[in-house]
């Protein structure tokens, strides 16, 4: 039998606190035989597909990680639209997003050990010569202690860990001697300065060069971090103090994790989002498993793995049953307050989250983990991909996606849990979206709107680290992994530390701090690996018994509070006034609202509730207000419709959404700005016309080219520079006359997006694009009677067609900036000097409904609810819910006053972004 947490002798049932383990990352199943039982749940998927999937994941690296090298290294990212890298400081700011990069090759690192997990040992070895040659750690930039340390000092030993094994085989890497780790250990006492406060608690930023504090440093002024940053740090720090010797950084990462577990809410066992790192005082006090969390549980479960301290296992033990009992409400993961629990403290789920169904598997909470990933899938199924935040009715509320691994990862595990090939499904459904809606000429685009289908210039380095890595090994067999995968642990970025670190340099005196702040229950810790014939019933139907009630639960259910709604039901009790039904012309809302806080605990949970939705509600329609974007996709060879960009519409002329698109090839109008009767009719003759904005208004444009015989019109800022991930969408407006003489259809493209179709056509002259609502699936457009001439391009050479990739990296001169969330850019954007640019309000909403079908579809639907509730008033003002806030004040204000430290948390909430 091994040491604890040795990393061997993992198939014994000795009773005794037995390391777990579960394939690659992280050990927490003995799975021996799991594997065969699903079959009959599912069609198996043939060796022969599995192999060909898994190709397919070999050739969609090889198109990311080919062209970062080709266009962007050594910059940090690649930018796959513009075909250029991105420099931190040559690039507009993005803010937080930023603080990933800090000059120092970023992807190269990131990438290093999947290299070697997709067997592509000599381009690791090229990889490894080219981070010693060029990569520099002591740059003047400041970075994010969390992000530098699970990409680059996790990306340098995971590269260390791989290396040494390749060494040990004897073909490769014969010339290595710990380079890497020499780097890692380098940059480890760079980030050291971070942990100088009074807690422990590192400050969220550091500059590589100056520390903190410094004048020249410019950071060390924050007082908060995120309990994520805080806490994912344990994996990193004692694997270099293990491989090194030098205890420091493991020492420093244990004081921060100990203070974290100090500072929880006690009689909740639950942590919120971020935390003063002088005083511990909770910033934020929701909790939940998604963003600003989620790491934090995933490091105690693996730090036990890794390490062999048992304290961890207790540590995340208390967590997962606070968890369970008050932030799962199955299939959700809804946030919760940490002084009141069973208070939601949001009605919507961030991406983030889809990392804990993986997690679960590792805990051995099966189940759950099965419910939550199809819910997850469902929605996957409906807008292709997991938006960066939807809500608790699958409406999204933050419509980006960057192409985040965190579902593909739960796949893995899910599948190696059960061997279910229904997860094998899942996986080539994963496949098969990225290659048809992100998959660029130079790359893979993250999405700037899932309900659009429109793009945004970022390749994320956590891309090539994770996605890849899960996608192969979900197809591949154990003989397709040049080593054996068990024998190493995943961090969060999915970097490969070795398990037998666990034995290796312990001298840190590991004080248990755990029982001294809560007495434990036994029966909840599990000591040994689980019983797969407890996990798994001999049913070969059982997982999909869990699964099939989900099937339609994005389209047809309602899932908001339905554990606790339908309990009500079940007890005789009234439902609880909602926000969405409130009606101020309804007496019996009033009285309703009056008795909220006065008559007992419950009527206080309930009103309570009742306010925290109608911020949210308000938050929601104001979201609203935004016109939905709409998407200008380049259709012609070489791009066949892989590029989309993100378009504004306008208030008069052919509504998209209601009307079938407009296709056509592009023709600059004569005179470009199109305030005159243009010089060159025939040229836009049947044609979408280009148009500069500025010097007339937009209608006055639009009747012009719609004379000249155009089918469309694209007008293009005139301001340079200027993106829709910078500035707000908005509608161009009329000119205050009647314009249905206006019929086709016209689309607003800011600087940056138009500046990839002008250089299009001074590449290749012929341009077609396709004006809609949403994005086209590129199989419809290769299959359009109007391509049938054109040869599309394969998956293989993709990545080899020049000339497209030429068009894009001509456009040097703009900048694409990414927009965080959807809220991040309140701000109006200034119009031209006679230019009319109209942001909507409500009731010019109601009059000109524009809202994308894909965010409204399943109002309405959820009627068995609904209808045991007063009826909704037949007038418009009556079912406005912001018109009746204001009408009633008094009460409203009363509850205010009783509630207002929650109120202000609310809004602190939905000021915050992923």
């Amino acid at each position: 039998m091994s040491e604890p947490g040795g990393g061997r002798g993992f198939g014994s049932s000795v009773p005794q606190r037995a390391p777990w383990s579960l394939v690659a990352a992280t050990a927490a199943l003995c799975l021996v035989s799991a594997t065969s039982v699903w079959t009959a749940g599912a069609s198996p998927m043939s060796r022969e597909e599995k192999q060909k999937l898994g190709n397919q994941v070999l050739e969609m690296f090889d198109h990311a990680y080919g062209n970062y090298m080709e266009h962007a290294y050594p910059a940090d990212e690649l930018m796959p639209l513009t075909c250029r890298g991105r420099v931190r400081g040559q690039e507009p700011s993005r803010g937080d997003v930023d603080d990933a990069l800090g000059k120092f090759s970023l992807t190269l690192i990131d990438s290093l050990d999947t290299l070697v997990v997709l067997n592509k040992t000599k381009e690791f070895e090229d990889a490894v010569r080219k981070v010693l040659r060029d990569v520099n750690l002591d740059n003047d930039v400041v970075v994010s202690v969390f992000e530098t340390n699970i990409r680059v000092l996790g990306g340098l030993l995971g590269g260390h860990s791989l290396a040494i094994m390749l060494k040990e085989k004897g073909e490769y890497m014969q010339w290595y001697n710990d380079e890497l780790l020499q780097m890692a250990k380098q940059l480890g006492y760079k980030l050291l300065p971070a942990f100088n406060t009074t807690s422990g608690l590192p400050y969220p930023r550091i500059n590589l060069k100056f520390g903190i504090r410094k004048p020249e440093a410019r950071t060390g002024t924050e007082t908060d971090t995120c309990t994520a940053c805080a806490g994912t740090l344990i994996l990193e720090f004692a694997a270099l103090s293990r491989f090194t010797g030098a205890t420091i950084f493991e020492e420093y990462a244990r004081k921060a994790l100990d203070f974290l577990w100090e500072k929880r809410q006690r009689s909740s066992n639950l942590v919120g989002v971020t935390i003063n790192i002088h005083t511990g005082d909770w910033v934020r006090k929701d909790s939940g498993v998604g963003a600003g969390i989620d790491s934090y549980y995933e490091y105690l479960l693996k730090a036990y793995v890794l390490l062999g301290d048992d304290s961890f296992l207790e540590r995340f033990n208390t967590h997962y049953d606070a968890i369970m009992r008050y932030i799962s409400q199955p299939p959700l993961l809804l946030d919760v307050h940490i002084h009141k629990p069973m208070l939601n403290a949001r009605t919507w789920m961030d991406a983030l989250l889809a990392f804990f169904p993986g997690l679960q598997v590792l805990k051995g909470d099966i189940r759950p983990a099965i419910e939550t990933h199809e819910m997850l899938y469902q929605v996957i199924k409906k807008h292709n991909f997991l938006p960066e935040a939807f809500t608790t009715d699958f409406r999204v509320h933050w419509a980006q996606h960057p192409l985040r691994p965190e579902f593909a990862e739960s796949t893995y595990f899910l599948y190696k849990a059960t061997g279910d090939p229904y997860y094998l499904e899942v996986g080539k459904t994963l496949i098969e979206n990225l290659n048809k809606y992100a998959r660029v000429p130079c790359g893979f685009a993250a999405m700037k709107d899932v309900r659009t289908g429109s793009h945004e210039d970022r390749m994320d380095s956590f891309f090539l680290a994770e996605m890849f890595k899960y996608l192969y090994l979900l197809f591949a067999d154990k003989e397709d992994v040049i080593f054996d995968i068990e024998d190493y642990i995943f961090t969060t970025e999915a970097h490969l530390l070795p398990l037998w670190l666990s034995t290796t340099n312990q001298r840190i005196s590991k004080k248990n701090t755990t029982s001294e702040y809560t007495e434990l229950d036994d029966s909840n810790f599990d000591w040994t690996c689980p019983n797969t014939q407890i996990l798994f019933p001999n049913d070969p139907l059982y997982a999909q018994s869990i699964r099939e009630p989900l099937k339609n639960v994005v389209d047809k259910s309602c899932p908001r509070g339905i554990i606790r709604v339908e309990e009500s039901f079940r007890s005789g009790a009234k439902p609880p006034l909602r926000a969405r039904d409130f009606m101020a012309t309804n007496p019996e809302h009033l009285e309703i609202l009056k008795k909220m806080g006065a008559a007992s605990s419950i009527d206080a949970e309930d009103g309570l509730r009742f306010m925290q939705e109608m911020i949210e509600l308000s938050s929601q329609q104001q979201k609203e207000q935004q016109l939905p974007p709409r998407a200008v996709q380049i259709v012609s060879h070489p791009f066949f419709g892989r590029v989309v960009l993100t378009a504004g519409p306008a208030q008069f002329g052919l509504d998209l959404s209601k009307h079938k698109e407009t296709r056509g090839f592009v023709a600059s109008s004569k005179p470009y700005n199109g305030c005159s009767e243009l010089t060159n009719p025939e040229a836009v003759m049947g044609k979408i016309a280009l148009i500069q904005r500025g010097q007339c208004m937009f209608a006055e444009k639009a009747r012009n080219i719609q004379n000249a015989g155009a089918i469309g019109g694209i007008v293009i800022d005139d301001n340079e520079g200027s993106s829709s991930d910078t500035a707000p969408l908005f509608q161009m407006a009329g000119d205050g006359k009647d314009t249905d003489d206006i019929t086709i259809p016209m689309l607003f493209l800011f600087s940056k997006e138009g500046s990839i179709i002008l250089d299009a056509i001074r590449e290749y002259e012929e341009v077609e694009v396709l004006l809609s609502d949403k994005a086209k699936d590129r199989a419809a457009i290769l299959k359009d009677p109007e391509m049938e001439n054109e040869e599309p391009p394969s998956s293989e050479n993709d990545s080899q067609n020049q000339s497209a990739e030429q068009i894009a990296s001509g456009s040097q001169e703009v900048d694409l900036v990414d927009q965080e969330s959807l809220n991040s850019h309140p701000e109006s954007l200034s119009p031209a000097d006679t230019d009319n640019a109209a942001s909507i309000s409500p009731s010019e909403q109601n009059s000109n409904p524009t809202e994308n079908h894909e965010t409204t579809s399943l109002d309405g639907e959820c009627t068995d609810l609904d209808n045991q509730l007063q009826e909704q008033s037949e007038t418009e003002e009556d079912s406005n819910p912001n018109v009746s806030w204001g009408k009633k004040v008094q009460p409203i204000d009363s509850i205010l006053a009783d509630w207002n430290e929650d109120i202000e948390a609310f809004e602190m909430m939905e000021k915050d972004e992923l």
